[in-house]
């Protein structure tokens, strides 16, 4: 088996303590709590083959139990929940694994209740960008994929959270969305 050193493997390279303590916990900020369904949105990322990716990074943004965004683009942002960031970040474990808390968000106009994801992993040419949904429906974004592709951007509901497993290339690939 041959090793990847610096110079056979595209970066970025994160350190093991990329991702701070605690920046998976979406549910408190600046020393409030957020409004809203606390739930826990957890999953794999894998290979083709099924082969876990270890300190991978998983980001997610979304909007608050209301469907406002904290960000300057949404006009309503000064109604957004003072609690909720809505931002964070994880890293896979050695099965691939990672996790976030968060709430459940709300609908933004037109739109049906998402978390949008971005991933970056060594060697990867390119940020990789998806949504997950938490039904199928009418939304613009999930109808521009596929038919039967779409149920891979379901988050699949358990007892306190969505398993949202993420695949990187293969049969079952996750979509992916160009900016």
């Amino acid at each position: 088996m041959t090793i990847p050193t610096a110079e056979a493997t595209l970066g970025p390279f994160f350190p093991p303590r990329y991702v701070d303590e605690g920046a998976n916990d979406l549910t408190r900020f600046d020393g409030r709590k957020a409004q809203g369904e606390v739930i826990e949105i957890h999953g794999r990322v894998v290979q083709e083959d099924g082969a876990p990716l270890e300190n991978l990074i998983v980001e997610i943004w979304q909007a608050d139990a209301q469907g406002i965004y904290r960000h300057p683009a949404d006009p309503r942002r000064a109604q957004a929940d003072p609690g909720f960031f809505g931002w964070g970040r994880a890293a896979t474990d050695a099965q691939g694994n990672y996790r976030f808390k968060t709430v459940r968000p709300g609908a933004l106009p037109g739109r049906q209740p998402h978390v949008n994801v971005m991933v970056m992993f060594s060697g990867l040419m390119r940020i990789l960008k998806t949504t997950m949904f938490f039904e199928d429906g009418e939304d613009p974004v999930l109808q521009a994929v596929p038919r039967l592709r779409r149920k891979l951007l379901l988050g699949k509901k358990e007892k306190n959270g969505y398993l949202f497993d993420i695949r990187l290339r293969g049969d079952n690939e996750t979509p992916f969305f160009d900016d």
